[in-house]
């Protein structure tokens, strides 16, 4: 195990993931696969928590910045991330996972209202809890409400899956000298302004003690890899 004594974890999944090979949208092959992985996790007896981000649909800030009132937009994306959420639910209960959904945004026709009690049941029932609509409120984005859920579930550790396996000094996209850390302190994050998660995010955990471990969801396998300390990540946590 990577971290040790981790029994349950918080994994957040960027909405791009979702896409696949595409260009919006949700490839369900793409999330056939994750779903794959995420039951891989759970059947090693973790208790898992998971919150997708919106940005395979709609990203809030995005329609800010073309005009739209940043309230209304960022209102608009958490209803993204729930049709995230219920795409991922179905395709882990195709394999034999039983899953909840669980929204900020109340909306009983389709998924439970967020209940942190009743969470905590499914999770000792062995279910996985997906959260959607981020914290409920605007101007906030999904790693906050990654960070928040994972406060209030009392995760050990928090996993971010994306598109890059790591955190980095500058973007690797377009510094092919950028270096990855292999572990950097949240104060670190936080002073050089690292494209973690967003500073509020990065601050929760810091001041609740939770680990941040960044990797590639992409590459087939890798969650396992990353959970069993095999693979390529970049961890947050407290300096010596």
């Amino acid at each position: 195990m990577l971290l040790p004594n981790t029994k349950r974890i918080l994994l957040k999944l960027s909405g791009e993931v979702l896409m696949g090979d595409q260009q919006f949208g949700i490839d369900t092959a793409f999330v056939d696969k994750l779903a794959e992985e995420v039951k891989a996790a759970r059947d090693t007896g973790l208790e898992i928590c998971l919150v997708i981000g919106g940005g395979n649909i709609f990203r809030g800030m995005a329609g800010a910045a073309k005009g739209m009132d940043r309230a209304q937009a960022d209102y608009m994306g958490m209803l993204a991330t729930v049709m995230n959420a219920l795409a991922m639910q179905n395709a882990l209960e195709q394999i034999g996972v039983p899953t909840r959904v669980q929204s900020a945004i109340e909306m009983d026709k389709v998924c439970e209202p967020v209940i942190r009690r009743r969470a905590e049941r499914h999770l000792e029932k062995g279910r996985i809890v997906i959260f959607a609509a981020g914290v409920g409120a605007p101007y906030f984005t999904t790693d906050s409400g990654a960070a928040l859920r994972a406060a209030e579930m009392k995760c050990d550790a928090l996993f971010k899956g994306t598109s890059v396996d790591g955190v980095y000094d500058s973007d690797p996209k377009s510094n092919p000298d950028a270096i990855r850390f292999e572990t950097v302190d949240y104060g670190t994050v936080l002073a050089k302004n690292l494209k973690v998660m967003d500073a509020s995010a990065v601050a929760l955990c810091r001041d609740n003690d939770i680990p941040i471990v960044v990797f590639s969801i992409r590459e087939k396998g890798n969650l396992a890899k990353v959970l069993g300390g095999k693979g390529v990540q970049t961890i947050v946590e407290k300096g010596a």
